[in-house]
């Protein structure tokens, strides 16, 4: 019987690792430090190519995180350092109950998941990354959620420090605007 289970144990570890060399990496470049993503596109695939084809084409290069909240999330990928707002593609299909179905990532510390109004099918662009376990985010907490899609694999002290920067106003929003722009200067995928 223990046989058994460290069998399956092993076979199981082995198998999510094999997953885990094999989802897609996206690197933001940032003034801050980079930030290497890991996307599962076998949990919210929707989501996972909308946000590939935005790093493909260049969209978030030199975007900026235009929203901080420390004991929150960081929030980017929409407007430039002057808070001009980038042109999108239509919103994704909202994924909550697919990412639920397939046991996606839910919404903890160092997840990354789609920026969006009320109206759960306007995700376009923007993303944000939890800097702290988020549940009420979840679909399985409260429908229909944020889908989180992927997580940081490298660069989470760029993130603890982008989140520990002094906000305030900034273009059109009142607050929670870093006093120093942290830009993405680059998004590419990685092997």
């Amino acid at each position: 019987m223990k046989f058994k289970t460290m069998l399956a144990a092993t076979l199981l570890a082995t198998g999510l690792s094999a997953m885990a060399a094999d989802a897609p990496k996206v690197k933001f470049a940032t003034t801050a430090g980079d930030i290497v993503i890991e996307v599962y596109p076998d949990k919210a695939p929707k989501t996972v190519d909308n946000f590939l084809k935005y790093v493909e084409s260049k969209h978030y290069n030199g975007t900026i995180f235009h929203r901080v909240i420390g004991n929150f999330m960081i929030q980017g990928g929409g407007y430039d350092e002057k808070f001009y707002e980038k042109p999108t593609r239509p919103p994704v299909a909202h994924e909550g109950e697919v990412v639920q179905a397939n046991k996606g990532p839910r919404n903890t510390t160092g997840t990354i998941a789609m920026a969006r109004t009320n109206d759960p099918n306007s995700a376009t662009a923007q993303f944000f990354i939890n800097v702290k376990d988020n549940a009420s985010l979840d679909y399985a907490t409260r429908p229909p959620g944020y889908v989180a899609f992927g997580k940081v694999v490298s660069g989470m002290d760029v993130v603890d420090k982008i989140k520990s920067m002094p906000t305030g106003a900034g273009g059109p929003f009142p607050t929670d605007v870093p006093k120093t722009a942290v830009v993405i200067t680059s998004a590419t995928i990685v092997k």
